[in-house]
């Protein structure tokens, strides 16, 4: 197995004597693209500083090209960072910020790779100008296409787009994971946005009250989260309680259902309670025979968000397509069309 770009080993770090995180371990490959995501506070830009040297860790390793980085200062250890507010030299033009880890360079090379880049980031013909005379996404621009300058193997990455416009941010974070892969750059990006995480990365973790909770693809992640504190978290979904019939089998709202268990799971015995996960994708509207009434609706265009009542009380969410139209306090009949079915023991 290729040896990991970047080895987090057990990692813990404190500020002002309060850990923030602790038993951090994953592994980025070269080359891969992640993400963290988790609520404010739960320590994904200290993790970011931790790598780059920018603050000490408590505990625990950081491993760089398979060797211990602990003791390099943040310039030996070949790491690019963006930081949230961009921190863009206001006294250079563009080129000049673009190129402005490159004077080790010869200064043709030093030129043609500040040009190629300018061409890469739709920045061409900005090169003289200073970053107040740009936009917010080309000001952005600029500080991704400086911290990719060097061709460092490895960036970080502190929620770059936050500050975007909505309609913006799609698209430079997808022209973004395209420059990256053509560069070969690995890259670890802290977000809020779920989203933006999944469209973005290849491996997402969900950084959940001091721990990484998961470190899996964002489809694992979503389809098969390791928590009920995962579930919770990401996507929209509600955690339905259940009651196992047997060791295959919950009894549902909507009758029995076949569990699927993991070859290392032990036994469970019957009448154990346990919460079933239901993404507003695994249930469909208008056939089956579960009775609901439809409580709200959240239209999105090619589909509308339903917010369902079961004659029990149970409360669910339900994606259908837009042209089918239901309305408000509208009896329907409601299944669950689940690919995964993931219960959680309680």
């Amino acid at each position: 197995m290729a040896e990991a770009l970047l080895s987090i080993e057990s990692l813990a770090a404190a500020h002002g004597g309060r850990r923030v995180f602790g038993g951090v371990s994953f592994e980025l490959a070269r080359g891969g693209i992640a993400a963290l995501l988790g609520p404010s506070g739960t320590g994904k830009t200290t993790l970011l500083r931790v790598i780059a040297g920018l603050h000490a860790p408590e505990a625990g390793m950081v491993r760089l090209r398979g060797a211990d980085a602990s003791g390099l200062k943040p310039e030996k250890r070949g790491v690019g960072f963006v930081f949230q507010d961009l921190a863009l030299f206001p006294h250079l033009d563009v080129a000049g910020n673009v190129g402005f880890g490159l004077s080790a360079w010869p200064k043709a090379e030093r030129d043609a790779r500040v040009a190629d880049l300018l061409a890469r980031t739709g920045l061409d013909g900005l090169g003289a100008r200073r970053p107040h005379e740009l936009s917010g996404g080309q000001q952005q621009r600029v500080a991704l296409a400086r911290s990719l300058a060097p061709k460092p193997d490895l960036l970080l990455l502190d929620e770059p787009l936050s500050s975007l416009d909505a309609d913006l941010r799609p698209k430079l974070r997808d022209e973004l994971r395209a420059l990256l892969k053509s560069e070969g750059t690995a890259a670890l990006l802290v977000t809020h946005d779920q989203d933006e995480a999944f469209a973005f990365a290849d491996t997402v973790g969900v950084m959940l009250e001091g721990r990484l909770a998961q470190w899996s693809p964002g489809y694992e992640l979503y389809h098969r989260p390791a928590s009920a504190e995962v579930a919770r978290f990401v996507g929209d979904g509600r955690l339905l309680p259940v009651r196992w019939l047997d060791a295959d089998r919950v009894d549902s709202p909507f009758g029995p259902l076949a569990v699927p268990r993991a070859e290392d799971a032990g036994p469970v015995e019957a009448g154990r309670e346990g919460l079933l996960l239901l993404r507003p994708d695994d249930v469909l509207v208008g056939e089956g025979e579960t009775p609901a009434v439809v409580v709200d609706i959240t239209f999105h265009g090619a589909d509308s968000l339903h917010r369902l009542r079961l004659d029990d009380g149970t409360e669910l969410s339900a994606l259908a397509p837009s042209h089918r139209r239901f309305i408000v306090g509208e009896r329907v009949r409601v299944r669950p069309d689940l690919a995964h079915v993931v219960v959680f023991p309680r």
